[in-house]
């Protein structure tokens, strides 16, 4: 059996984004207004509106900023009890004996609170953030360091089609793409030059085994 390292995205791939932002959004609410219930609904309409969320908030509550709330969103640890597959899945890929990476961008504190909230945290053989590592996706440098395991095929998983498989293309990676299943926050545009887009696509990460196998 050849030696496999598979890496994956986080967001809106293990973890739906709008998920944290819904998990950030019922804490900043009770937060700002323990007496306001309906707060948190308001506050998911004007994010569906495209309105402001922050700006409103503090027009309404003075008493706090916008910096404030920012930090609770990127600090919150989210409610992710309802992902208990992703754990069952990655253990089962872990069980082969295959190599497991991570690589995603944000703050360090907000992706590893999403990763410790998942349970998955011990999984993963190496796990790239771009706050921690200093470079961003479609950076070369954010998966050629898993050249380290020096196996004999890589696979990258994700969603991001402006960014998630220009540089393992290049690498000479499989690429794999998770469909949006209407949840995600950055929708995908499979209009571009091929260099950009994934080698396969799949509809939820069961059928990624019928891919690396």
């Amino acid at each position: 059996m050849k030696s496999k390292t598979i890496v994956f995205d986080l967001d809106d791939t293990l973890v739906h984004e709008i998920d944290y932002l819904k998990s950030a959004f019922i804490e900043i609410a009770q937060k700002v207004d323990v007496n306001d219930k309906g707060l948190y609904i308001e506050m998911l309409k004007w994010y569906g509106n495209k309105e402001n969320v922050f700006q409103n908030l503090v027009e309404r509550y003075p008493i706090i900023t916008i910096a404030e709330l920012k930090q609770l969103y990127r600090n919150h640890f989210p409610d992710f009890s309802q992902y208990t597959k992703v754990k069952s899945y990655l253990y089962e890929l872990k069980s082969k004996g295959y190599n497991l990476g991570l690589i995603t961008d944000g703050f360090s504190v907000t992706q590893r609170n999403k990763i410790k909230s998942l349970g998955i945290e011990e999984l993963f053989d190496l796990i790239i953030i771009s706050e921690e590592f200093g470079s961003e996706k479609p950076n070369e440098k954010n998966y050629k360091i898993f050249h380290q395991f020096n196996t004999d095929e890589y696979f990258y998983i994700g969603d991001n089609v402006s960014k998630d498989f220009f540089a393992p293309n290049l690498l000479g990676w499989k690429t794999i793409c998770l469909l949006d299943d209407g949840k995600n926050i950055h929708k995908q545009d499979f209009n571009k030059e091929i260099v950009y887009l994934p080698q396969c696509k799949v509809e939820d990460l069961q059928q990624i085994q019928f891919e690396i196998n």
